[in-house]
């Protein structure tokens, strides 16, 4: 139905399991890394206009690379948080997977917490000229996500698996 270097839009006929013959549209993307950068009680995010939404919004760096679907997901990890952050990580983990929207879209994505940090210059791509990036303690993140700040749904679900990856090295 549609093609672009980022995305397929397609409808496949499918037959229920009743037997029944129906549609559905679905969103091919390629898979994507999210970057959990943590330094103690500080996560580093960023902030950058989205044009379906029409408004900034800050959320953990992320990022595909459709030139490069077979890229291995940590190395993926390791580029989207330099070309975004300039941030280096000395371990990068990966504490989870994420569908972004099961019900209508193929992509997948690996989230990674990212310590032992290096600050370097960004390397953002020219469609990221306007991006900002800053660190934030726990209790403020947690804030902008009480206050509508932070929507990103693959954001807020990587805090979520930040807290229960920690809950399991603590066993509590």
């Amino acid at each position: 139905m549609y093609a672009n270097p980022w995305m397929v839009v397609r409808e496949d006929q499918i037959r229920r399991p009743d037997g029944t013959d129906g549609i559905f549209g679905v969103i091919d993307k390629p898979d994507y890394a999210l970057i959990v950068p943590a330094d103690g009680d500080r996560l580093h995010l960023v902030e950058q206009f989205r044009y379906p939404l029409g408004m900034r919004r800050w959320e953990f760096p992320q990022g595909t690379a459709p030139n490069r679907a077979d890229a291995d997901p940590a190395e993926l990890a390791a580029r989207e948080l330099r070309e975004e952050t300039g941030l280096r990580a000395g371990s990068m983990v990966q504490i989870g997977t994420l569908d972004v929207a099961p019900g209508m879209s193929s992509q997948r994505g690996r989230v990674f917490l990212a310590t032992d940090l290096a600050e370097g210059p960004p390397e953002r791509e020219h469609s990221e000229q306007d991006m900002r990036a800053a660190w934030f303690t726990r209790d403020e993140l947690t804030d902008m996500i009480r206050r509508g700040e932070v929507t990103d749904a693959q954001s807020v679900a990587a805090l979520g698996l930040l807290l229960l990856h920690e809950r399991e090295l603590t066993g509590r």
